[in-house]
């Protein structure tokens, strides 16, 4: 079970800025090789990746690379497919077929430098309207693909309007992405960056109703966003004694016989137990990361 409540991003050609991200408390670090890399500079951020990959890490390294329908994916894949790299963020992911090409791709190269098969993720970047429409179809592409990234400042460029604190304008994206995650049987989706890197009262508004929503995370772009967002991804402990005590009840009723019962004068049925379940299994998995 991999968790990823916050996913920091850091320029791969800025050693010292990936040095200090890879040693803060975010669950996952990803190297840009796109955005946050000066189209002059992108040969360089590949040749940086072999350093920055040396340096000492406290969680899991993705690299993002630029889009499938740019000169610089081949040259970007030749360079992140490496031992030390958790998986591989496709920039601008469009459709099912980008993404099977680049696990093709992926496969070769895993192949010719002794990699184990298969052993590269692939996190597809949805940023437009029609990466929304295809959602479930990028989401079901490979047997790669673990979760999807949210990009909504691109998104609400591509449709034609603003990033705004209520989020009114990307609900309807948010909810596909979660409805298409689950629908392929990947993690819950990992939602957009918030912009406004000052406000974490606003930022810790919108994780929370994303959590709400069915994400399991967000991506951030500043150190002060690391914190607030793992608490907030974190279960609370009135949640872990909701699920202890569901989970305590339910196996006991189960066991004799009974698979419908009350908790506090609310049904309680397998789905209900499954999630507690859950909740109890993630606050393990955070436990572990913290030790």
């Amino acid at each position: 079970m991999s968790i990823y409540r916050t996913m920091l991003f850091a320029p791969a050609n800025d050693l010292r800025k990936v040095g200090k991200a890879l040693m803060l408390n975010a669950d996952g670090t990803v190297l840009d090789l796109e955005d946050a890399v000066a189209i002059s500079e992108k040969a360089n951020a590949r040749n940086a990746l072999k350093e920055a990959l040396d340096l000492p890490r406290r969680g899991d390294v993705f690299i993002r690379v630029n889009s499938v329908q740019t000169e610089f994916i081949l040259s970007d894949l030749l360079a992140a497919v490496t031992e030390g790299v958790k998986g591989l963020v496709v920039a601008k992911s469009e459709s099912a077929e980008e993404i099977r090409q680049v696990d093709w791709l992926i496969g070769k190269i895993e192949k010719e430098r002794g990699l184990p098969e298969g052993s590269m993720e692939i996190i597809p970047f949805i940023e437009s309207a029609n990466a929304i429409v295809n959602a479930f179809s990028i989401a079901s592409s490979s047997p790669r693909v673990s979760r999807m990234f949210f990009g909504g400042v691109d998104y609400v460029l591509d449709i034609g309007t603003t990033f705004s604190k209520e989020g009114s304008e990307i609900f309807y994206a948010r909810s596909q992405l979660v409805v298409a995650s689950r629908a392929a049987g990947i993690e819950p989706p990992i939602d957009t960056v918030y912009p406004h890197f000052k406000d974490i009262e606003g930022l810790v508004a919108d994780a929370k109703l994303v959590r709400q929503m069915g994400f399991q995370g967000k991506l951030a772009i500043h150190p002060g966003q690391i914190d607030p967002l793992n608490e907030v991804f974190t279960p609370t402990p009135e949640e872990m004694a909701w699920a202890q005590k569901i989970v305590t009840v339910f196996d006991d009723l189960e066991s004799k016989g009974q698979a419908i019962f009350q908790v506090d004068g609310k049904m309680i049925e397998y789905p209900i137990a499954n999630r507690a379940r859950r909740i109890i299994a993630l606050a393990d998995q955070i436990a572990k990361k913290s030790v």
